[in-house]
This record gives structure tokens, sequence and C-alpha cells, in this order.
């Protein structure tokens, strides 16, 4: 059973929130605001900020500008996880990623499955690892967003959750084994 550990110190983690969309600017991105609202309530640092249109190239750049920025260990975006034609944030994501965490789309999947049904089949949300940094793609819906963050990442980003956690595997993220490569920061 997970638990938080009130033992261990509060580490907060350095997060970038991306917003994939044609249509949004910051002054009415509400997705960008719960996530940016709920990672700082929890104590993080809201490191950046940006929008970028559904547009494979511009997801990269900016995620590998993220990967590049010291001052940054995690990126979420939202926006751009469907399956209509300029819905390509997964397909730049898997570009990006060294390891992609399988589990994080399914258990976000099956949470929302209790909430909206079917409907869910409709989420290619992804996360992955990239040059020691932490990346979730998220669906573009407030309501997705707020699932994600209080059901998931509040937990996992956080070091006092036990049995474990994203943020006590950080310093390893980059290791390399004998014939491998190092990819950090």
């Amino acid at each position: 059973m997970s638990r938080l550990d009130e033992t261990r110190p509060f580490i907060p983690v350095r997060i970038a929130v991306l917003t994939v969309s044609d249509t949004r600017a910051l002054a009415d991105d509400k997705s960008g605001d719960l996530l940016a609202s709920r990672l700082t309530e929890a104590g993080h640092a809201l490191a950046e900020r940006a929008i970028v249109h559904d547009d494979k190239a511009q997801i990269i750049a900016a995620l590998r500008t993220f990967i590049q920025t010291p001052d940054i260990d995690c990126v979420i975006s939202t926006g751009g996880t469907g399956l209509t034609g300029r819905d390509v944030t997964p397909e730049a994501f898997r570009a990006v990623f060294e390891k992609e965490i399988d589990g994080f789309g399914e258990i976000f999947r099956f949470l929302s499955f209790q909430k909206i049904g079917t409907s869910t089949l409709q989420s290619r949300a992804v996360a992955g690892v990239a040059g020691g940094t932490y990346l979730f793609a998220l669906p573009g819906s407030p309501s997705a967003c707020k699932d994600a963050w209080d059901d998931l990442l509040v937990h996992q980003l956080d070091y006092r959750h036990r049995p474990c956690n994203f943020v006590e595997i950080m310093p390893r993220l980059t290791e390399t084994g004998i014939a491998g490569r190092p990819s950090g920061k």
C-alpha cells in the first residue's frame, strides 16, 4: 500500500509546462493554468511555461530545449494526444524518449476509464525519460490534467511517497552500463 513517509524531506521538482495547441494562448490556457497551479501548490517550482502549435518539429524542439536546460527536471505537456490528424504529441515525445514509462499511459487510461468510460480509448497519454528529464504528455482537457496530476503525478513526483517514486531515482536517470553512453545534463 502506498503512503507518505513524513520522516523524509520534501524535495521540490523543477517542472516545465508545455501546452500543445493551435488555438490556445496563455490567457486562455485552462489546462496549463491548472497544471501550473497544482504543481506550485504541491511545493514544486514552475521552471517554465510555453505554448507550441500541434506540429511535431515544434514539439520536439521545445522538448529538447527543456531537456538541455539544467534547471528543468520534468516536463508536463497538455494537448495533442488524441486521434485527429493534428494530434502528434505522442509521436514527438517518442522521437525524444530514451526510455518510455509504459505504465504511465496504462494507469492513466485505467483511472480515466473509471470516470469517462470507453471514451478513454481516444487518449494516447505517454511518458518517458530523456537526458535525465521526465517527460509526461497529457490530454488537453482540464479534467484529464486534473486526474493525471491528482491521481498519479502528485504522488510519483513526491520524494516522500513510498514504497517508491520518480524523485528518488532522478540522480540515477543518466547512469550508463559498461557499453552505455552518458545522456545526462
